[in-house]
């Protein structure tokens, strides 16, 4: 018969708890998680966090860096007044929208195709993949240097061969203010359809067999399946993309620095490239500051746009 009291009787084979042994334990290490996590959030803090704050404060002030902290005016709202009323940013961002309109989605389209292409058994599959993925990971100098050979107006094979083609007056490309934004889009898209063709490999490769059998009984073509079935199936990879790749290409700005300098004249000037003239060539950088949230801005709706659109148009399993 068990005694009253505190004691707590335990059958005979039972185990006893440990929760109160193991309490302590774990309290004493409770500090290790946030010690692996630590130098990830002080980095986030200084080189993110903190340059963000410090971005919004001088949007409300006028500052050209070289006077120091003892320099920095404030002038409420009158930056984001002036970038309202400033035609050569509205001339930067109509540059940004031709930029990101048009090498996002064909860059997102050759990559499916290429991914539909090297889905099957081709021959030295893997070997193809990553020739095309190397672009996307080579640095954007050599790049840069690449291509502006390549766009030479007299001596690149590009224009050679389009003479060899009965072309008597090529595209000066970079040197033309009419060719110099064609041709970075041309760029952009070589550069990023080799990683839309990865991604959108791995989801291809994870579409459900069955749902192909069950077409292939009823009769349905390759068109019909790919309609039907492919492109529902892949399409939150290809929201993925879209959105990505419009944040993405409306920061361009190393490749537009190296090769154009926004030339000739404003033609491949774009959103990013007027901050930096703005903050470094002019020394605005209050100004340069208003511009860049003007600019989250666009892109923040843009984006809210897309998700909204998606909600319609993306399949989910």
């Amino acid at each position: 018969m068990a005694a009253s009291g505190s004691s707590t009787f335990v059958q005979p084979g039972a185990s006893r708890p440990l929760a109160d042994a193991a309490t302590p334990a774990k309290r004493g290490t409770g500090w290790l998680g946030f010690a692996f996590i630590a130098p990830n959030l002080i980095g986030f803090a200084v080189f993110t966090l903190l340059p963000l704050v410090f971005a919004l404060a001088i949007a409300f002030a006028q500052w050209d860096v070289i006077s120091g902290l003892d320099g920095i005016r404030w002038v409420g709202f009158q930056n984001f007044t002036d970038v309202l009323q400033d035609g050569k940013f509205w001339q930067a961002l109509r540059t940004t929208v031709i930029y990101v309109g048009v090498s996002v989605p064909v860059t997102t389209a050759c990559g499916l195709l290429i991914a539909l292409a090297l889905n099957g058994p081709v021959p030295g599959r893997g070997l193809l993949r990553l020739i095309f993925f190397i672009p996307f990971i080579v640095n954007a100098v050599a790049i840069s240097a690449t291509w502006i050979l390549l766009y030479h107006p007299r001596y690149s094979p590009l224009n050679q061969s389009l003479r060899a083609l009965g072309i008597e007056n090529p595209p000066l490309w970079l040197a033309s203010s009419q060719w110099a934004l064609p041709a970075l889009i041309i760029m952009a898209i070589w550069g990023g359809c080799g990683y839309a063709a990865v991604i959108y490999l791995a989801a291809l490769q994870d579409l459900p067999e069955d749902l192909f059998e069950a077409a292939d009984l009823d009769g349905a073509g390759v068109l019909q399946k790919f309609r039907s079935i492919t492109l529902p199936l892949i399409s939150p990879t290809t929201f993925f993309l879209l959105v990505t790749g419009f944040i993405g290409s409306s920061q361009s700005f190393g490749m537009i620095n190296l090769m154009t300098k926004g030339g000739p004249g404003d033609a491949t000037t774009v959103a990013s490239y007027y901050i930096y003239q703005n903050a470094f060539q002019f020394y605005k950088f209050g100004y340069a500051a208003a511009i860049a949230w003007v600019m989250f801005a666009f892109v923040l709706m843009l984006t809210g746009l897309l998700w909204f659109a998606q909600r319609r148009s993306v399949v989910y399993q």
